[in-house]
């Protein structure tokens, strides 16, 4: 993990949110609101949900927000008539919106599409709460070598990340022996494979714990999204992928672990909340207030664990041999899942078939190294083409 040395939070902190009407943006949104003697608001970043975009802006009273959707750009004026914000719209203006003068910045654009406006906020050296594991996933090195070449410090916001980043002794990683990353099991835990076979995506997207987004509601039905978070925890902590380990636990309390040589092991244990690591990571190195419900360990009652099921669930291991596979290999599995996804939740494909898109597109593609940000851009374009000719053949 790449962390700058803490300092106070000054009595006013700018702030930029990419993918401010997502599930992790409402969220951020939602704290910020509680804040405002704390936090000043410079950009609020949507996709085409102009009308909650609009909405957030008249609460935070940013100095830009933008659509990604350059044909909504006059729905947006409209929309924010008679305010003081500044409009900005297509994929262009994301980036530019990343790239502005704000000390903390919430990446929470989902997928590949991240990619590019996280790397703005990494460039100008802000601190990057990193809500989207796919743009680790894709570009892992890249990403973290721009990281340590520009100064920028990463605060990791998924659940699992930033329990491992409450407990983790930087100064003395080599004390590390194993981390381990908790899972729920998504609502499919105890199903067997034929069952499987004819979910839907309303029962997909139906987690038994966390209110989350379709695509990563999706991902976590298959555990392709504990895989994802694996690849992004070998980066962000510098872990070899065979020290990583996952255990499923039901009731979502523990969220992850980190044991040390010393036989020692750490959890940072809460309510399934996203508010919680998103609080952590918008305060660092302090801590603010969540309206969050309390831990209550009496009425939790018990807590169970048992390893993941491969049989039933092989996107864990199609995530561990892309890792080991290396180069181009991550951005291949990523790409190939969320056309599949897609495809999914657009009633286009069963749900056992996005791990059979994502496994033939790894075996048809080559794997080489990514030298630069084009590399990861061709390789992500040409898993795209084979997994869309995958689902259309």
């Amino acid at each position: 993990m790449v962390v700058m040395t803490a300092e106070s939070v000054s009595a006013l902190r700018s702030v930029t949110v990419l993918g401010s009407t997502g599930s992790v943006g409402s969220n951020t949104v939602e704290l910020l609101a509680l804040y405002p003697d704390r936090y000043r608001v410079e950009a609020l970043v949507a996709n085409g949900n102009i009308a909650k975009l609009a909405e957030q802006v008249r609460l935070l009273r940013p100095r830009l927000a933008v659509t990604a959707d350059a044909s909504r750009y006059e729905e947006l004026k409209a929309a924010l008539a008679g305010t003081d914000t500044e409009v900005a719209a297509g994929p262009q203006a994301v980036v530019e919106a990343a790239a502005r003068p704000a000390d903390w910045v919430m990446a929470s654009i989902v997928g590949a599409a991240g990619l590019a406006p996280t790397l703005a906020a990494i460039r100008r050296g802000a601190t990057v709460a990193f809500a989207n594991k796919e743009v680790l996933v894709c570009a892992g090195e890249l990403v973290m070598a721009e990281v340590r070449r520009h100064g920028a410090t990463l605060l990791p916001v998924d659940s699992e990340h930033s329990a491992i980043f409450q407990v983790f002794d930087e100064a003395r990683r080599d004390a590390v022996s194993r981390l381990v990353l908790t899972a729920s099991g998504g609502p499919f835990r105890t199903w067997d494979r034929v069952r499987m076979a004819a979910v839907t995506p309303a029962q997909a997207c139906a987690h038994p714990n966390w209110s989350m987004g379709a695509k990563i509601s999706v991902d976590s039905a298959t555990m392709m999204n504990k895989g994802l978070e694996l690849i992004e925890a070998h980066h962000l902590f510098a872990i070899p992928e065979a020290r990583i380990e996952v255990l499923v636990h039901p009731q979502s309390v523990i969220h992850s672990l980190v044991e040390y040589i010393d036989g020692s092991v750490l959890a940072q244990l809460g309510t399934p909340d996203m508010r919680t690591p998103i609080a952590v990571a918008l305060a660092w190195p302090e801590r603010i207030a969540t309206p969050g419900e309390r831990l209550d360990l009496i009425r939790a009652g018990r807590l169970d664990f048992e390893s993941p099921d491969p049989a039933r669930f092989p996107a864990l291991a199609l995530t561990r041999q892309a890792l080991r596979t290396g180069g181009a290999a991550p951005t291949v599995l990523n790409a190939a899942n969320e056309v599949a996804v897609s495809a999914f939740l657009e009633g286009r494909i069963g749900f056992l078939d996005i791990e059979r898109i994502v496994e033939r597109t790894l075996a048809a593609l080559p794997h080489a190294a990514l030298g630069s940000l084009e590399d990861v851009v061709t390789a992500d374009s040409e898993a795209r083409r084979h997994a869309f000719a995958e689902i259309a053949g």
